[in-house]
């Protein structure tokens, strides 16, 4: 299947858009993809949206339309399926720009999960595997947001709506075979949630390992710092690399306490940054903390000794996932997302609740959901040409 430039609408006036909304009036399905524009701003900016339904194939342009209100409602409308590869980027960019949330959804990238492909797959190498077509490559990064756009922009865009439903059909009957279409449905539920879209304002500061050396005071400075960028990152609508590198944030951070003077002379510090930001910078440090930031400071991980018996045995149970899925043409990384496998690694206590519930508890099985719960407990003997796993008496 391939897209002829002369068989779409391009949808930049309220007429056009009518046009659409005319001729879709009763669908059941529709797949969009979204380009967009995120570098050098802070909020992002939406260039295109590609629809593919069963009359045709759009391209709405919200830069020159700025009003398309019946499209985003029925991106709402659960009597719709809305069918996307990788489109929680798509819906979470929708959410912060217009706080919708999305209803009966598919995602092909989450469905090939779920039928052995690895996790996550690009939509180009999905659409070869399942489709044997090959997808051009050349407009990953263009400029979208200048007009007006030109044919190849608008043919490449559309390559990636033309193939979803496709996709849906594909592997939605393998999911059927392997009677996995409830577990995908299961999964995509909290994108239907605005819970999903909200992160948290701390994250940044609270993720970085470099808060784990830290005195108290140079903890909440250290939170202040980030939420300072990223303040002023929404205000003036620049990025917060625009506003204060990454690269300079911890030796700021580290030579605070010392004074304007190390900060100026430390030679891996701009001094346009020293000057333009120091009062700010020492009002951020020197400010006691108050009783939110005294409960931020209670979210910092305690750091732990390593201990390399608990890191191999996290190790080897990980192979085990790995392996269980392979038998059951499953992706591994589907199962639990990085940070909570980190925080396993890192505190020998923590157990991913998610685990032990829904599709993840029948790949898994109840021995080895038990390993992961007393993996401090577990012992490993090789004897006799066997390799055998169980959990060490505990008195």
């Amino acid at each position: 299947m391939s897209t002829d430039i002369q068989d779409f609408l391009l949808i930049e006036t309220p007429e056009g858009l009518q046009q659409f909304l005319d001729e879709n009036k009763s669908i059941t399905w529709l797949a969009f993809d979204t380009e967009f524009v995120g570098e050098k701003r802070y909020h992002t900016l939406l260039c295109t949206i590609q629809v593919a339904t069963v009359h045709g194939f759009y391209i709405i342009d919200p830069i020159l339309l700025k009003e398309f209100t019946p499209f985003l409602e029925m991106i709402q409308n659960p009597e719709i399926t809305k069918i996307t590869h990788a489109g929680e980027n798509d819906y979470r960019l929708l959410y912060n720009l217009f706080g919708i949330v999305p209803t009966n959804i598919f995602d092909s990238q989450v469905a090939a999960g779920f039928v052995g492909y690895r996790y996550p797959i690009s939509f180009s190498k999905l659409v070869e595997q399942e489709t044997g077509s090959r997808l051009p490559k050349g407009y990953t990064v263009s400029d979208w947001e200048s007009r007006p756009m030109n044919s190849k922009q608008l043919k490449y865009a559309l390559d990636d709506v033309v193939y979803l439903v496709q996709l849906k059909d594909s592997l939605g009957k393998k999911l059927e075979d392997l009677d996995r279409v409830a577990w995908v449905k299961k999964e995509l539920e909290p994108w239907e949630t605005a819970e999903f879209y909200q992160t948290d304002p701390y994250r940044e500061a609270l993720t970085n390992s470099l808060i784990l050396g830290l005195s108290g005071q140079e903890q909440v400075f250290m939170i202040r710092l980030y939420e300072w960028r990223r303040s002023q990152a929404e205000r003036k609508n620049y990025s917060k690399e625009m506003i204060l590198p990454a690269k300079y944030i911890g030796f700021i951070i580290k030579n605070i306490k010392s004074g304007k003077g190390a900060l100026k002379n430390h030679r891996r510090i701009p001094n346009g940054i020293v000057q333009n930001h120091w009062e700010t910078f020492n009002e951020l440090f020197q400010n006691p903390a108050s009783e939110e930031e005294q409960l931020i400071l209670k979210r910092i991980p305690r750091e732990r000794r390593k201990n390399s018996q608990e890191d191999i045995m996290m190790e080897m149970l990980q192979l085990l996932v790995k392996i269980t899925c392979q038998k059951k043409s499953m992706s591994p990384d589907l199962l639990t997302n990085r940070a909570n496998m980190k925080k396993m690694r890192s505190d020998k206590h923590y157990f991913d609740p998610v685990l032990e519930t829904g599709w993840r508890k029948d790949i898994l099985g109840p021995e080895l959901i038990s390993w992961f719960q007393n993996r401090e407990h577990l012992e490993v003997d090789m004897a006799a040409g066997k390799c055998t796993i169980q959990l060490a008496d505990k008195s």
